[in-house]
């Protein structure tokens, strides 16, 4: 009686361990994609759409929530630069095939970025950074 009782006992400590491990042992090795098959695409212009606006979005809350205008648009622009990078290759379709470089990337960003939040929460970008944006918008008329 006492060694029935004893077995079940190590069998229900044992099997659940295994149980656990077959089960993420299949997701993990039976169910990994192959990145390597995979195409990277360029950004198209819904993407970059996209990610100015989730970047601007997040500019705008960080500013009322009192983080400082710098930080959080290099927060929301380092975002904007690595998913165009980790997604796309660094490729935008409108400039064609090539990778661009990680600062144009990053001045492209912060640009797109900050005019958006100028149109959506005017009041969450510093005054002269509206003002510089503003004149760099009519030299490119």
């Amino acid at each position: 009686m006492f060694t029935k009782i004893y077995s079940k006992k190590i069998f229900n400590l044992v099997s659940l361990p295994i149980l656990l491990f077959l089960t993420f042992f299949y997701v993990t090795i039976f169910n990994k994609e192959i990145k390597s098959d995979k195409k990277i695409q360029a950004a198209t212009e819904e993407d970059l759409y996209l990610y100015k606006g989730m970047g601007a979005s997040y500019l705008c809350i960080a500013s009322k929530a009192g983080i400082k205008f710098p930080k959080a648009v290099g927060v929301a622009t380092a975002t904007y630069v690595q998913v165009i990078e980790g997604k796309h290759g660094g490729i935008i379709k409108e400039l064609g095939d090539k990778k661009l470089e990680r600062d144009k990337l990053f001045a492209g960003a912060e640009f797109q970025i900050v005019t958006t939040a100028i149109k959506y929460c005017p009041d969450s970008v510093p005054k002269d950074v509206t003002k510089k944006v503003n004149e760099i918008l009519k030299e490119n008329k």
